[in-house]
């Protein structure tokens, strides 16, 4: 038997029935389950990294379930619905792709005259500055996007500096970065002598600027930080395992002895 969207949408309104729904499912509120929503984009994020298939369908139906779930509870407030959230959704994915859509309907079809990446973006943030601008005459703008707080801090960086870009305020090669980079490293040195917090300043303004580089560079830096903490876990394991192998406890090594199995490791 085969079983649609609606199907879970019910389900989900039954879990929250008062007479007959599940206590836990009941006791909820958007603030309580928004940390189950983060977890479940980062194993969405995670089985994709893995290249984990089977598990991506587990865990995007996990995520799935979250979106339902705060329909849900946004219906019985009335603030919206499931049907709200999808419209919505459709309308404003009509409206930035003019270029699949021409007169704003699934119905229509552009003419044959591909865009390029950098155009469709470019496009696109036209689009977004635009229904901006339609928000009212009041409200004051930004070139910076209004980014939430839990998104990962150097994908925040990466969104900050390229919104900055987008109106002339960047480096047009990656050669500036590099000596932005050395500068920073200098003022952690000088700033050793002064206060911690100082430090902490410094400190953020160098993993700033590494992020900036990266961007420049066409490197994700997330999710170059991932690989690179995969990388020393995996071979960190490694190295124990060989001094075990040995004979010799891991922690009884000297710091030039545990560099010669991270040599070891690296081949």
């Amino acid at each position: 038997m085969s079983h649609s969207i609606d199907d879970l949408i019910t389900l989900m309104a039954r879990l929250r029935d008062r007479e007959h729904g599940c206590p836990w499912d009941l006791k909820q509120t958007f603030a309580t389950i928004a940390p189950y929503t983060l977890e479940e984009a980062c194993e969405v994020a995670q089985a994709i990294e893995r290249e984990d298939y089977d598990n991506l369908k587990e865990e995007l139906g996990d995520l799935l379930f979250q979106v339902i779930f705060h329909a849900q509870m946004a219906s019985e407030i009335g603030y919206f619905d499931f049907a709200d959230i999808s419209e919505g959704l459709l309308m404003k994915l009509l409206r930035r792709h003019p270029h699949v859509f021409p007169d704003g309907s699934l119905e229509s079809f552009a003419s044959r005259q591909p865009l390029t990446t950098e155009q469709v973006k470019q496009k696109w943030q036209e689009i977004k500055a635009e229904e901006k601008k339609q928000q009212g005459p009041n409200k004051r703008h930004s070139a910076m996007p209004d980014l939430p707080t839990m998104l990962p801090t150097l994908q925040r960086a990466e969104k900050i500096q390229a919104a900055a870009a987008t109106v002339g305020f960047d480096w047009p090669e990656p050669e500036p970065v590099f000596d932005k980079i050395h500068e920073e490293l200098d003022e952690i040195r000088v700033a050793r002598s002064e206060s911690q917090e100082r430090i902490s300043d410094e400190v953020g303004d160098l993993l700033f600027a590494c992020v900036n580089l990266a961007r420049h560079l066409g490197v994700d830096a997330d999710m170059a930080l991932r690989q690179a903490c995969h990388k020393f876990d995996d071979r960190f394991r490694k190295m124990e395992a060989l001094a075990t192998a040995h004979g010799e406890p891991f922690e009884q090594l000297t710091l030039e002895e545990m560099e010669s199995y991270w040599q070891q490791c690296k081949l």
